[in-house]
């Protein structure tokens, strides 16, 4: 069952990382950019595939967190600007340090009492920084106003910006809505043989919950009671549901697939197989990897913009742009990737179970066996 979790997870993220780069692709919301040449942060150079996988291969085990070396002529250009490198950003080795702290933290937390005076240490100071984070959140209205300040003073047409923003946000609500109504009830009529929005009918209340709170994590108990009015198996809903808030982020991994294009085209970057590929690639990492809270994705953007060396500067804007739609109807983009990934959670227990039924049938004999067995034989 948890093979079948795991591949279909993985292979629904990437379908939605494909629906995204095919729409951006063909509708290039950023051409006819606002900037008349490549963005002061450099430029990405056309590189092979092979070298694209190789520069990031290397990066993530990369002896240092910094790329540059300062007595290193080679890796300064005649404007003194170091030359993007995949996988950094600003010469800091983001792709490194991320491997590190995993391995890291898997082997402090294998090492039980031994390691439990460093692990206390990570753990005041993850209260700390939660409490900062707390506090830096009441102020991040100020902030995202001087964010949309700045961006703005820096446009020399607000107009195009306006239309390429609006073909944005197009492009990301049709992708999602494609792989809502499209591809998993595709996947799900395929597997099983059965009418996909019978089953997306019954999950109406889960979804409104998710597009209200944008949270996968906290629609979890709603989910639970549409599945089983679904008759879903309880065994499948609570193995797959808590597994699916964690790794099922179908809308965010098409989100930051289309966001990290777009930035190129604003850019005018020009991306070739071997990039797009790779932007595929982590993104369905990063999506996998992100939590279920509200703008989690925007966090794991910057891993899908350095993979491929893209300017990061003009991130800011759309964090200003997704919290200003955030209070429009039609662009509540955060909310319907937050229904997106319920969706193929709820998908997933039908995939599953389906898949799983034979299994299923087995534990629940071998269950009925050994309770019969008690009656006659009961313990003294």
């Amino acid at each position: 069952m948890g093979l079948l979790a795991l591949c279909y997870y993985s292979g629904t993220t990437l379908s939605a990382v494909i629906t995204g780069i095919t729409l951006v692709v063909i509708i290039q919301p950023g051409k006819n950019s606002w900037h008349t040449s490549a963005s002061s942060g450099g430029s990405v150079d056309s590189v092979r595939t092979a070298d694209a996988f190789l520069d990031l291969y290397k990066t993530v085990y990369s002896k240092s967190s910094s790329t540059t070396n300062p007595f290193d002529v080679d890796n300064v250009t005649e404007t003194n600007e170091i030359e993007p490198i995949p996988g950094t950003v600003d010469g800091a080795n983001i792709l490194g340090l991320l491997v590190f702290s995993a391995g890291f933290g898997l082997i402090l937390g294998s090492m039980e009492a031994q390691g439990k005076p460093l692990r206390d240490l990570f753990d005041c100071l993850n209260t700390t920084i939660m409490h900062l984070v707390a506090v830096v959140i009441w102020y991040s209205p100020v902030g995202i106003l001087f964010l949309i300040g700045g961006q703005v003073v820096a446009m020399e047409d607000i107009g195009q910006m306006g239309r390429q923003l609006a073909m944005y946000t197009a492009c990301v609500i049709t992708g999602l809505m494609i792989h809502s109504f499209v591809t998993l009830p595709l996947i799900y009529i395929g597997v099983t043989h059965k009418n996909p929005y019978k089953f997306i009918g019954g999950l109406l209340q889960a979804l409104t919950t998710a597009f209200g709170t944008a949270s996968s994590s906290a629609t979890i108990p709603i989910t639970v009671r549409c599945l089983q009015k679904n008759h879903m198996d309880k065994r499948v809903m609570r193995f797959v549901l808590p597994l699916g808030a964690t790794m099922t982020m179908d809308g965010t991994a098409l989100y930051e697939a289309v966001a990290a294009i777009f930035i190129a085209q604003v850019n005018n970057v020009e991306l070739n197989l071997g990039q797009i590929t790779l932007i595929s690639i982590t993104a369905t990492a990063s999506a996998i990897s992100a939590t279920g809270i509200p703008q989690a994705g925007l966090v794991t953007m910057v891993i899908v913009l350095t993979s491929v060396g893209l300017p990061t500067e003009n991130l800011p804007f759309i964090i200003a742009v997704d919290w200003m739609l955030s209070s429009c109807m039609f662009g509540h983009r955060d909310r319907l990737r937050t229904a997106t990934n319920v969706l193929g959670d709820c998908i997933g227990v039908g995939v599953v179970q389906h898949l799983s039924m034979h299994d299923l049938q087995k534990s629940t004999l071998s269950q009925e066996t050994l309770v019969e067995e008690n009656k006659v034989n009961p313990a003294k």
